[in-house]
């Protein structure tokens, strides 16, 4: 259980690399990363962004109708690898326990697409291709930075539309992710319900509300409090980026993500060569383990990439005059699943998303991921869940 802990507690920090080593199913496949490119697109603001490109993967095969595809939406802090493996030897996507051939979505029999979102986080991993404020805005010959348009949650839905569009997808079979994905899972059944099936919001809320845009703004808050900010103009030569706020941030993030038995294995103990009790600067072992994880992940990523991360969670439904005008559009049926020690998500978003969907009239089923993970539960605990998932596709 330690190693298993140890891990989703990198993968709160967006290590989804290490994901894998949770799974419960080995992974078969290997996937390859690929580039979509578009251009002039107006984002929902009115601003135009001349190019852009995003990666994305893909399984199976899609047919003839060009209706049995499947997208997969990612978290706040993941990528596209959500099944299958770069190449033999390396990690598995975070949800491959339940994407692959003959799991409870087969790639056998539908087509999935898993894409890269705008302005994602993973700028510097090395793997993810995204447009955002580090991009170069061909304007100027310099990087956007806070001169990049911003982008809504409806603005990542788009993106995937064109996508999918390239791609022959004519119908969506299943709409799913967890967390953020989930709420551009959502944000896909309000925008496109005449060509979705089903939607599958994991660990994810229906209702953005001031509470969870306040939570946000608290995420954020260390980024521009660190002098490097500079109000997002770190690129130059010569300039030290945010790393230190950003790190604070990922910290944030990754207690909120987790639930106690996830940190439990540290105890009271204090850091090797540290006494608390004699001097205010020196660190308890959790604290050790999360500032160096946190500053790990802030080296491969970007800080003004999280604050537009932030920015488009909280503009989630923002063109609908609330929750029920969104979720009546949808023509879907619905699985929600959620974590019962979530907190981020919590129960009640859930069971209200789930209440609102039957006094609309529409086919919701509902069900629990539970675990030691709190909010991580829906990322790599879904393994359980496989039957439940399989019968929800078949109906």
């Amino acid at each position: 259980m330690n190693r298993r802990l140890l891990l989703a507690a990198a993968l709160a920090l967006g290590a989804y690399a290490q994901a894998p080593a949770l799974a419960q199913a080995p992974a078969t496949e290997i996937v390859e990363k690929k580039v979509f490119e578009t251009a002039n697109y107006v984002t929902r603001g009115g601003a135009t962004i001349p190019a852009i490109r995003i990666g994305y993967q893909t399984a199976g095969t899609l047919n003839a109708a060009g209706d049995n595809a499947v997208i997969v939406t990612h978290f706040f802090s993941g990528n596209s690898h959500a099944f299958g493996r770069y190449a033999e030897g390396q990690p598995a996507g975070y949800w491959d326990a339940i994407i692959g051939p003959g799991r409870a979505i087969d790639t056998n029999r539908y087509f999935v697409i898993s894409s890269d979102t705008l302005v994602n986080l993973n700028v510097r991993d090395g793997r993810t291709v995204t447009t955002g404020p580090v991009s170069v805005n061909p304007s100027t010959g310099r990087p956007w930075a806070l001169d990049f348009p911003v982008v809504a949650m409806r603005d990542f839905i788009e993106v995937q539309k064109r996508l999918l569009d390239s791609l022959g997808v004519r119908r969506l079979a299943l709409v799913t992710g967890a967390s953020m994905g989930a709420l551009q899972a959502i944000e896909w059944a309000a925008a496109y319900p005449e060509i979705i099936d089903r939607v599958m919001p994991v660990i994810g809320s229906s209702e953005f509300d001031p509470w969870s845009i306040a939570w946000l703004d608290i995420w954020e808050s260390p980024i521009r409090l660190d002098p490097n900010f500079n109000n997002g103009d770190y690129y130059a030569q010569g300039r030290e980026p945010p790393t230190r706020g950003l790190a604070e941030a990922l910290k944030i993030v990754t207690v909120q993500a987790q639930d106690r038995p996830a940190l439990a294995r540290f105890g009271r103990r204090v850091a090797e060569g540290q006494d608390p009790l004699r001097r205010i600067g020196d660190r308890f072992e959790v604290e050790r383990f999360l500032d160096e994880a946190a500053l790990a992940r802030a080296r491969i990523s970007d800080a003004n990439h999280f604050l537009y991360l932030v920015r488009a969670n909280q503009l989630f439904l923002h063109e609908y005059e609330n929750s029920e005008a969104a979720l009546r559009r949808s023509q879907a049926r619905w699985f929600v699943v959620a974590s019962p020690t979530d907190r981020v998500f919590m129960l009640d978003y859930n069971t209200e998303m789930v209440a609102l969907l039957r006094r609309l009239g529409r086919p919701v089923d509902f069900a629990e991921v539970t675990g030691p993970l709190g909010h991580l539960n829906g990322v790599v605990g879904m393994a359980p869940l496989a039957d439940r998932i399989r019968a929800f596709l078949q109906n």
